[in-house]
């Protein structure tokens, strides 16, 4: 990876270390995040094993586990030679191919309500929040130019990158507030969020109408206006709430 792709914010945020009681799981989940958002692109490398230990704080051997367990299950592939490394796989597996328990002990078991209750009014706390912060700073041309960028790439996006790509525009907006640490909870909620998402389809008709609150949440964003900014992207997570509780509640 670039020296630009290291300090990414959202790279910085995740590759923070990890705790030592379960630095495997950590590390398996902290890739996959990484992976899930979108933060690497498909045929990517990813940082070397060296670089991964020493921001994540763990062992080289737990590393490499790690790689390994993400590789056998389709998401990583390793190349030798004077161009060599580990690299993204070009097509992921998809949602719901790979069974948590299979990498993490995790589980498939239900979303109950109650989890998904507390998923969603967190997504609210954050992200209302931080569409707020983001319409009420002075954004570099840099910044504005990548808000518009993740938002083609949404318009753009096959049935199954959208999710990826969404996501990748969910923390753009996060990483606009310029706090590194409301990146990392958003990301974490974000996959709870997409845990939820995975188990419902894609309906065609909601993914034009999100389409349509993105641009209403950016244009309030890049035009300064927070109140905007905070009323569309509340909108835009009470529709998907609303579907969530429809086929999960």
């Amino acid at each position: 990876m670039t020296d630009a792709v290291r300090s990414h914010p959202v790279t910085d945020a995740l590759l923070a270390p990890v705790r030592p009681a379960n630095a495997f799981e950590e590390t398996v989940g902290r890739l996959l995040q990484l992976i899930r958002l979108g933060v690497f692109e498909p045929g990517e490398s990813i940082p070397p094993e060296r670089e991964l230990a020493v921001r994540l704080g763990v062992s080289r051997d737990t590393v490499r586990e790690a790689i390994r367990a993400l590789a056998d299950a389709g998401f990583l592939l390793s190349r030798r030679g004077r161009y060599g490394g580990t690299f993204l796989a070009d097509v992921l597996p998809t949602p719901g191919a790979v069974a948590a328990t299979d990498l993490t002990g995790a589980g498939g078991e239900p979303i109950t309500p109650t989890e998904l209750d507390d998923a969603l009014r967190v997504r609210e706390i954050l992200e209302v929040g931080s569409a707020r912060m983001a319409a009420g700073r002075t954004l570099s041309a840099l910044q504005r130019e990548a808000l518009w960028a993740r938002l083609g790439d949404i318009r753009r996006a096959s049935g199954e990158d959208y999710r990826r790509l969404d996501s990748r525009l969910h923390l753009a907006i996060a990483e606009a507030t310029g706090a590194p640490s409301i990146v990392a909870f958003t990301a974490d909620n974000r996959m709870r969020i997409n845990r939820a998402l995975d188990r419902i389809p894609q309906l065609e008709v909601n993914i034009a109408h999100s389409d349509e609150q993105h641009e209403a949440i950016l244009m309030a964003i890049l035009t300064g206006d927070p109140d905007a900014a905070a009323a569309a992207m509340a909108a835009h997570l009470g529709g998907t709430a609303t579907l969530l509780r429809g086929f999960l509640g």
